[in-house]
């Protein structure tokens, strides 16, 4: 802390479980490392009364309260890693997008982008460092706050999850108004991406400063796309954040952070995820683990990827999912998670669970 009250971005707490960051270095490991993609959400009643009549987008711009929401998961669970309670809608935001959460409906853009005219709007350069500082400041304060627990993970979306947030307007289920662009629009549809990785670097760089110890880019939306498309508007921005955020950390005097890709239902893809640049490829639930594992190889370590609608399942139950998830993956360069997120009406003690599950089956197999 400076002079002015301010957290300072150094002298933070020994890290005392380093399970996560040696998994997704494919190093041994004690036990497999487990947490949750959404493990701070509304499954919790903690959560509930925290966010209650405050608006979303309000939370994420008080960094006290996305330190606090990130916490809570960890004081019911023994979770590997945390994730910092955020948005991916952010980036767009910053970029001049308004962005409003619509109770019983989701994110929503009141104007979005309909014809490449209207990238106008957007933009050209963005001072990551200002706009999206209360990110910044909620990982340097939960990072202080943590006390070295367990490792601290920023994200982003990446560009094509983005771009079709921005262009349909909201969630969508076919999301025929972004891939009209990338058909009809080639060379607007690479514009939007190449701004959107622009900050999207500056973006997870920042985060990397301000003390997040692993990133996570979620292409949430990979499984609209064909394999041809993928290739064309996903993959070489995947890649593009990978290669230059690296580079930015080495310029900067930074210690290396773990990078982990998520395409949902990307599984077409699985070969050329691997070799992207990302230390892991994390995996839905509809990829066979030792599938998964034979089309990899020991290029990367894996994340993933059990059904999160298992954890509807008895307790005996998860167990045995579990089981045979760790089995297939193996113990070695794996760390578990669900295929996506929690959802808000899955029962905590099932959570509880699932990571003890985790912990005991991968110790005994740890044994053999």
């Amino acid at each position: 802390m400076d002079k002015n009250g301010l957290i300072l971005p150094r002298d933070f707490p020994e890290l005392k479980n380093d399970n996560f960051l040696r998994a997704a270095q494919g190093d041994e490991v004690e036990h497999v490392p487990v947490w949750c993609m959404r493990q701070a959400g509304r499954y919790l009643p903690e959560f509930r009364e925290t966010r209650a009549g405050k608006d979303f987008f309000e939370t994420c711009r008080s960094p006290e309260a996305c330190c606090e929401l990130t916490l809570q998961p960890l004081r019911r669970f023994p979770f590997d890693a945390a994730i910092i309670f955020s948005d991916i809608l952010v980036v767009p935001q910053a970029m001049g997008m308004e962005v409003v959460m619509c109770p019983g409906k989701g994110p929503t853009f009141p104007e979005p982008l309909k014809d490449p005219e209207d990238l106008q709007r957007l933009k050209t350069k963005v001072d990551v460092s200002s706009e999206l500082d209360y990110v910044f400041k909620a990982i340097t304060l939960t990072r202080h706050k943590i006390e070295g627990k367990v490792p601290l993970l920023g994200f982003t979306g990446a560009p094509w999850t983005l771009m079709s947030y921005m262009i349909e307007g909201g969630g969508s289920t076919t999301h025929s108004k972004a891939k009209r662009w990338l058909y009809r629009f080639p060379d607007a549809s690479h514009k939007l991406l190449n701004q959107l990785t622009d900050v999207i670097v500056d973006y997870l760089l920042g985060q990397v400063k301000a003390g997040a110890q692993g990133l996570q880019v979620f292409e949430s939306h990979a499984g609209c796309l064909g394999p041809v498309e993928f290739k064309e508007f996903s993959l070489p921005y995947l890649r593009a954040i990978a290669g230059r955020v690296k580079e930015k950390i080495k310029e900067s005097g930074l210690e290396n952070v773990p990078m982990i890709v998520f395409a949902k239902d990307g599984h077409y893809a699985l070969e050329d995820l691997s070799e992207s640049g990302y230390e892991v490829v994390s995996l839905d639930w509809t990829i066979d683990p030792r599938s998964a594992r034979a089309r990899t190889g020991s290029k990367v370590s894996l994340q993933g990827n059990m059904d999160p609608c298992a954890l509807y399942a008895t307790k005996e139950n998860i167990s045995g999912i579990v089981k045979r998830m760790l089995e297939g993956f193996g113990t070695r360069g794996y760390i578990a998670n669900l295929g996506h997120g929690l959802y808000p009406d899955m029962d905590p003690e099932n959570v509880g669970a699932f990571v003890e599950a985790v912990h005991a089956h991968s110790r005994q197999l740890l044994k053999r």
